[in-house]
């Protein structure tokens, strides 16, 4: 019996996508890690709206935020464990993860590379260190997934079948591919928007908005979690690597 179960598990990694309790289990390593790091940094990603609040509620101390920021981490871990559900927290599940991400950032680079040639999906500000990269990558992946594909693209559907499926007798099979490429068409706007948003060129627009219909291809059919790793190592490939190269050579 127990072999069965855990051939079961191992077999479900790859065909079904993750469901609410993976996503977040598998997201864990980049939520912590972003707002770890993200405390000793002058900016953070302006789809976050968690830091400030936990900052105010640590009453602004550095020790108590990270302690605040671990004790979620923990909690939702335990919680995990309390319902029998420790499956989800195996190495292999984040290994595994991991190198789907892989594999879908590099397939999407070439597939948006092909269409309007070699450019960066993040912004870049003035100064970009491996640190400050590594945490922006890390926090775009979580946060602008969660509002850009949870939030506007996956509930947005729902409200956007139920209105037009109504009024005009639009199947499913019209609004969402419809839907999301809108959805990415929001969300590779929304990086020219704000005081650090950069200034709008039409082949970078074009470039974000063919990344955001992958990540919303790899949401529908795969999950939250393997969009969060591939936007997050996407970003790291473009934000670290690169700093990490220069400072060898250096």
């Amino acid at each position: 019996m127990d072999a069965y179960r855990t051939d079961e598990s191992r077999a479900r990694l790859l065909p079904e996508g993750s469901g609410p309790l993976d996503d977040l289990a598998l997201t864990l390593p980049v939520f912590l890690g972003y707002h770890l790091g993200v405390i000793f940094l002058p900016v953070r990603n302006a789809a976050d709206l968690v830091t400030h609040r936990l900052v105010a509620f640590s009453e602004y101390s550095v020790v108590g935020y990270a302690a605040l920021t671990i004790m979620i981490g923990l909690g939702y871990a335990g919680a995990l464990l309390v319902l029998g559900r420790e499956q989800q927290l195996r190495g292999e599940r984040f290994a595994f993860v991991l190198l789907e991400g892989v594999v879908y950032a590099v397939s999407m680079r070439l597939i948006a590379g092909y269409v309007v040639g070699r450019l960066s999906l993040a912004a870049v500000g003035a100064e970009v260190t491996w640190f400050s990269g590594l945490i922006t990558s890390l926090g775009a992946g979580f946060y602008e997934e969660l509002v850009f594909r949870v939030l506007l693209f996956g509930i947005g559907v729902r409200v956007v079948r139920r209105v037009l499926g109504a009024r005009r007798g639009l199947s499913a099979l019209v609004v969402t591919p419809g839907w999301a490429v809108v959805a990415a068409g929001v969300f590779s706007a929304w990086h020219y928007v704000g005081e650090f948003g950069d200034a709008f060129d039409p082949r970078s627009f074009v470039f974000r908005w063919v990344c955001g219909v992958v990540f919303t291809v790899i949401y529908a059919l795969r999950g939250f979690a393997p969009a969060v790793w591939t936007h997050a190592l996407y970003d790291i490939w473009v934000l670290v690597l690169p700093e990490l190269g220069a400072s060898s050579v250096d």
